[in-house]
C-alpha cells in the first residue's frame, strides 16, 4: 500500500485543517518547497498538494506558484486539487507542472466536464475526490451539500471512465483520531474503483487498520497533520504500509 504525504497550501504555507473548516487552521513552519523535498529524501513516490484557498474559492495565484516551485524541486509525481472547477483550471494546473488532478465540486455540478476531461487528459490523469459527511458528498470546499449521496457518487463517475477515487470523510479529517474504515470500505467495493483512503490518520496501527482491509480496494492512503504532529515520520509509514 501507497502511502502519499500531503502539502496542503493557504497563501503559499503549509496548514492543516480540523474537519475541512477554514477557521480550524493550524499552521506549521517550513518552507512547502523544503518539505516536498523532505518527504522525497524519506521516500514518498507521490505528493497530494491541496490549493486550499481555490476550495474556498478564494484568491490562490500563491498557491498555484508554489504548485509549480514544488515541481520543478522533486521528481516524484504531484497529485493536485482544490478549486478546479473548469477545464481552463485544469489546462493549468497540468502547465505548472502537477502530474494528476484530483477533481472534487466539479464532478457534482458538471458530470459532462469531467467527461471531456477525462476524454482529453485520460483515468491515469484525473481522478475523483469524494469529500463527505454523514454518508453526502459535500463539495466548494467541504461548506455545501452536494445533491448526491457519496455511494452514488462514486458508481456515477465511475460509469464515465473514472479509475480512482480520493474517499475523505470530513468528520475525521485532521483529527488524529483514525479513519473511517469501514465507510472508505464501503465505497470502494460499491464502486469498484482504486481507492485512496484519507482524513484521520493519527498513527502506525491506523495506517496498518488500512492496509488490513485493503483487499476491498484500496491501494493507497494520504497522511498529513499526524506527520507534522511528529506523531510518526514519513520513513517510519512507509515499511508499515509494506508489511
Amino acid at each position: 500500500m501507497l502511502i502519499i504525504p500531503a502539502i496542503d497550501l493557504r497563501d503559499g504555507r503549509c496548514v492543516r485543517l480540523r474537519q475541512g473548516r477554514r477557521d480550524e487552521v493550524t499552521k506549521y513552519d517550513g518552507d512547502p518547497v523544503e518539505v516536498a523535498k523532505t518527504f522525497q529524501t524519506q521516500g514518498a513516490e507521490w505528493l497530494h498538494v491541496v490549493d486550499l484557498d481555490g476550495a474556498f474559492a478564494e484568491s490562490n495565484s500563491r498557491n498555484r506558484e508554489t504548485l509549480k516551485a514544488i515541481s520543478e524541486a522533486v521528481s516524484i509525481p504531484v497529485q493536485f486539487g482544490g478549486g478546479l472547477r473548469s477545464f481552463a483550471s485544469v489546462e493549468q494546473a497540468f502547465a505548472l507542472g502537477a502530474g494528476r488532478l484530483v477533481i472534487g465540486t466539479l464532478a457534482v455540478e458538471s458530470p459532462k466536464t469531467l467527461g471531456a476531461l477525462l476524454d482529453s487528459f485520460g483515468p491515469e490523469k484525473i481522478v475523483v475526490g469524494i469529500d463527505a459527511k454523514g454518508g453526502q458528498a459535500v463539495i466548494r470546499g467541504w461548506e455545501e451539500a452536494g445533491s448526491i449521496a457519496a455511494i452514488g457518487l462514486a458508481r456515477a463517475v465511475a460509469d464515465l471512465g473514472v479509475e480512482r477515487i480520493i474517499y475523505t470523510d470530513v468528520a475525521r479529517d485532521g483529527m488524529l483520531q483514525g479513519p473511517n474504515v469501514e465507510a472508505t470500505c464501503t465505497i470502494a467495493r460499491a464502486c469498484g474503483l482504486q481507492v485512496t483512503a484519507s482524513g484521520g490518520i493519527g498513527s502506525l496501527d491506523d495506517i496498518r487498520r488500512i492496509k488490513a482491509v485493503s483487499e476491498c480496494g484500496i491501494d493507497s492512503v494520504i497522511v498529513g497533520r499526524a506527520i507534522y504532529d511528529r506523531r510518526f515520520t514519513l520513513a517510519e509509514a512507509i515499511p508499515v504500509a509494506g508489511e
